[in-house]
């Protein structure tokens, strides 16, 4: 079903292919949507290098943070759809039906005539070599896409839910503008926002004479205040907001879980609109060995809860000594944050950052973006079964 209109010059068509395995609910207001770029993901085999790898034959697979959380979310149970702008090609009909495959909702893709698939190339780190992202998603098609070109109102039928990144904002001032409606309007429509800042060091040149960290800054200053759960990095919040963690070294593995319940409370303080943060915890012992943990902020009870805990109820990462791929497990942390907090059983702070934490550990030991495990899988590792045993 084709639908034209839009303010932009270039022809919109919308994708009408029902998703599998997905029903709305009786209130009509049930899915989480997500909105921002997705691209071809290639990695060269194993853990060579691109400079190893070609010429020759790279693993061509999907990936981008908000694809990741929509899909991951649908993989857990619940329902889910993607927002974007794609070119009008065969590269987004593969991925279109990918993404049903899944069981996220597609309706909300846009085919266009302007504007590319974008690219990125990883090389998977090995002991003390860390790994590499290239980027090649210049003049795509979301980074060309303005926000008047989306209708807002009828993208958030049947949601009540929206998640963005401080990704798509850092590709173009037309994708920032685009991210900031997305989150005004479904502020707007008393949907629940949520946003991770997921600064990139690579992005955010579209200001010139502005450099990452303050344009990263300034954008996402002005897209907090309709956000209601926001998720960080141990980093993000120091380099987007200048919030900076005490007795914290990042480069050195040295954090500081009463520090980074200090951001949280310093980041609430400066957005009241806030009722959640969320930080991962991530200690690099080398490109294959990471200890892996998180805090959740609540505002309301005005306390922080970590995840892991032993068995004396404190904080005990999950020690990953055989990493797969960590690219994309900031995305399986955010949508098992979003699964649990809409689950009634799951929802309380304690249990949802624990559910969340789970999640995200077991990503590190799948190759790709996509976090292919199931809700009862995350729940087993949150019991405490972690031992890897072979399921007869």
């Amino acid at each position: 079903m084709s639908r034209h209109g839009s303010s932009n010059s270039f022809l919109a068509s919308w994708i009408r292919i029902p998703p599998v395995g997905t029903a709305e609910s009786d209130d009509g207001m049930s899915r989480v949507t997500t909105f921002g770029e997705v691209m071809i993901r290639l990695m060269p085999p194993g853990h060579q290098r691109l400079s190893q790898g070609l010429p020759g034959a790279l693993e061509a697979t999907f990936g981008g943070a908000e694809a990741n959380v929509a899909m991951s979310i649908a993989r857990q149970g619940g329902q889910a759809a993607f927002c974007t702008s794609l070119p009008d090609n065969p590269l987004t009909d593969c991925f279109i039906r990918e993404m049903r495959g899944w069981g996220v909702d597609t309706d909300l893709i846009r085919k266009v005539s302007q504007g590319r698939f974008g690219i990125y190339f990883v090389e998977n780190g090995a002991n003390q070599r860390g790994g590499v992202v290239t980027y090649d998603r210049d003049q795509s098609s979301i980074s060309l896409t303005t926000p008047d070109a989306y209708p807002w109102a009828e993208l958030f039928e049947g949601s009540d839910w929206l998640h963005v990144t401080g990704i798509t904002p850092s590709l173009s001032r037309a994708a920032a503008d685009s991210a900031l409606a997305a989150a005004r309007h479904a502020a707007e429509r008393s949907m629940t926002v949520s946003c991770d800042l997921n600064f990139r060091a690579k992005l955010w040149r579209w200001d010139p004479g502005t450099k990452p960290g303050e344009l990263a800054g300034r954008v996402m200053r002005t897209l907090l205040p309709s956000v209601h759960v926001l998720i960080a990095n141990e980093e993000d919040a120091a380099k987007v907001l200048g919030i900076h963690a005490p007795d914290t070294d990042v480069e050195s593995g040295a954090l500081s879980l009463s520090g980074y319940e200090a951001v949280a409370r310093e980041i609430v303080s400066q957005f009241p609109n806030l009722k959640r943060v969320a930080i991962t915890l991530r200690e690099s012992i080398s490109a294959s060995h990471n200890r892996w943990g998180a805090i959740l902020f609540d505002a309301a009870a005005d306390r922080a809860f970590s995840a892991p805990l032993d068995a004396a109820g404190q904080y005990a990462p999950y020690d990953i000594t055989q990493m797969i791929d960590r690219v994309g497990a900031g995305d399986s942390f955010a949508a098992g944050l979003i699964f649990a907090l809409r689950t009634p059983e799951l929802s309380n702070p304690e249990t949802a950052i624990r559910y969340a934490t789970a999640a995200s550990c077991l990503k590190h030991s799948l190759r790709g973006d996509f976090n292919d495990v199931s809700r009862g899988e995350i729940e087993a590792l949150m019991k405490g079964g972690g031992g890897g045993r072979v399921q007869r």
